[in-house]
């Protein structure tokens, strides 16, 4: 009976992990790609949300609403890319500083309220997200095969190509005649946009644009995609591939997260739970390299 119970709530959980694994894909870009620790998503998550909300309670189309949300976290990154590459502000800070700026602009966007509420009964019908579990999974996997196609093909153009070459070796890549500051730049914008198109599916999905929805974000995001690269890395170095796992990892994450509720676990606890997951899977790497280190120094020394 338990068992059951809990069966029944993974299509909720498989459903929100394909929300933030959208974002997830996000912030794939700039952490993996880029090679930038950007923290702006906590507040462009909610950017997304409150705009496409505003918009959607105003009768705005989904599709357009969704389409200006992605736009307005554009914007959000290109904030951050310029305070880095103009200022010359380290990336971290200034994702620190454009979300501090965010927690204002959102909360202009949505009227000086903390939650705005997107009531099924009127607007149910103007929503992506429907009622229904089985659709909704089929509109959010066709969201996330979109999203995938679509960055799968621009990496591969020349000017893909560059903004990967800046994340592996900027010095390099200035040689090569490429403006690194603007592939940053542009790669921030990217990101950001992606992770407040999520922020517009996640208020779809909880029926709410909240000032605080995006705490945290960029932990569950780190998480998702270390745990698909730890997944997939192996398996496959196909860039849609790893794209995809990056859900996975968001979709697995979630599944444990509903499993820990359901067991019974304080939800005070999952967000350090959220946290020690990314801290066990970056050390890994870092703990592995050192001890294959420290065994061929010890066969070195024995041979001699």
């Amino acid at each position: 009976m338990e068992i059951l119970n809990w069966l029944e709530t993974l299509p909720s959980a498989v459903a929100q992990g394909f929300v933030w694994g959208i974002a997830a894909i996000g912030i794939y870009i700039t952490f993996k790609i880029l090679d930038v620790a950007d923290l702006t998503v906590d507040g462009s998550i909610t950017t997304g949300a409150a705009v496409c909300t505003i918009l959607l309670t105003k009768g705005v189309n989904v599709g357009i609403a969704m389409f200006i949300a992605f736009i307005a976290g554009i914007l959000t990154g290109l904030v951050t890319g310029l305070l880095h590459t103009i200022f010359g502000i380290p990336a971290i800070l200034s994702g620190i500083l454009t979300q501090l700026m965010l927690w204002s602009v959102n909360l202009v966007i949505m009227n000086s309220r903390a939650n705005v509420a997107l009531m099924s009964r009127i607007y149910g019908d103007k929503m992506l997200i429907s009622s229904q579990i089985g659709k909704t999974l089929l509109i959010l996997f066709g969201i996330i095969l979109a999203v995938s196609a679509a960055l799968y093909w621009f990496f591969g153009t020349e000017f893909g190509m560059s903004l990967r070459a800046t994340g592996n070796n900027r010095n390099m890549s200035r040689a090569q005649g490429i403006n690194t500051a603007f592939t940053t730049v542009f790669g921030l914008a990217l990101s950001n946009g992606i992770v407040a198109l999520a922020g517009s599916l996640l208020a779809q999905q909880q029926g709410a644009a909240d000032i605080n929805m995006g705490r945290g974000a960029i932990v569950i995001g780190l998480a998702s995609v270390v745990i698909g690269e730890a997944i997939f890395s192996k398996l496959a170095t196909n860039f849609f591939v790893r794209l995809l796992g990056v859900v996975l990892g968001a979709v697995i994450y979630w599944i444990v997260f509903q499993t820990v509720i359901f067991l019974g676990l304080p939800s005070e606890y999952l967000k350090l739970l959220s946290a020690m997951v990314v801290a066990i899977f970056l050390g890994i790497p870092y703990f592995k390299k050192t001890y294959f280190a420290k065994m061929k120094k010890k066969e070195v020394i024995k041979d001699a």
